[in-house]
């Protein structure tokens, strides 16, 4: 690749990289401190883009989303130049979406963030295969627990971890992204059983398979970055961020908790 198109591909991933990720569908609550996005590496720690106290949801003036108890809910999120990583989804009632214990305990499905997206140009080596630009839409679907009363309001949360091609470093993770969007729930077949955490793997680099491709964690909590937050210095971007995570090679492997061993 001549210097040009390299020094082009690093300035566009460069660019992206102030909105890194971030749940498109159901519309997430955004914030105004981080320009709607909340990395845990930029000092936003979750478990929302913004605590229920700020919650559009909370205005007579934003009209509801209605979902249904079965449902298969669409959940989306654009690729944003980023490769790897995975999603965690998780569903509580709104009132407890401040909570993060609340949303470690009821987690919905775990997918791979490339589930159905990937680079714009397959043959884009730069920064590994299948590594290189592109801003798809990625998308799963999530089914809408059975044991939710009707007229709930509920948090639907939306994690990224795991992602890597930090600033266009290949070894160098992501931290932790989040969002959330509040619905209301209402009809469909009632259920006392609570549901159990599925898995779905499967992305750019490992189709029909049962991993996800990822750098750095396979667990929700090791790049939050603790309670530390960046010491922003005004025109350095850089330093707007504990990022990254870690360093080191690019994985394969399923979220913890589901058996398969971390393997390059």
């Amino acid at each position: 690749m001549h210097l040009s198109a390299t020094l082009a591909v690093v300035s566009a991933l460069v660019a992206s990289c102030a909105g890194h990720s971030q749940l498109a569908t159901p519309p997430s609550r955004g914030n105004t401190k981080w320009w709607g996005t909340c990395a845990a590496g930029a000092g936003c720690k979750g478990p929302c883009d913004s605590p229920k106290a700020d919650a559009p949801f909370n205005s007579n003036y934003v009209p509801k989303k209605y979902i249904q108890r079965g449902q298969q809910l669409d959940v989306g999120w654009n690729r944003l130049n980023h490769p790897g990583g995975f999603v965690r989804l998780a569903m509580v009632p709104f009132n407890q979406s401040d909570s993060w214990s609340a949303f470690n305990d009821n987690v919905l499905k775990y997918t791979c963030y490339e589930t159905n997206c990937g680079p714009s140009d397959p043959n884009h080596k730069l920064f590994g295969y299948l590594n290189g630009p592109g801003d798809d839409p990625c998308s799963t679907k999530v089914t809408v627990p059975s044991n939710i009363p009707d007229n709930t309001a509920v948090t639907l949360q939306w994690i990224w971890y795991g992602g890597g091609i930090y600033y266009g470093e290949p070894d160098a993770s992501f931290g932790e992204y989040y969002g959330c969007s509040d619905l209301i729930v209402n009809g469909g077949a009632f259920s006392d059983v609570k549901p159990v955490a599925t898995f779905a793997g499967g992305d750019a680099t490992y189709p029909n398979s049962d991993v996800c491709k990822y750098w750095g964690s396979n667990k929700v909590g090791d790049c939050s970055f603790g309670d530390r937050v960046p010491n922003a210095i005004a025109g350095d971007l850089l330093s707007q961020s504990l990022e990254p995570c870690t360093r080191g090679p690019q994985l394969k492997g399923q979220p913890a908790g589901f058996g398969s061993a971390p393997g390059s």
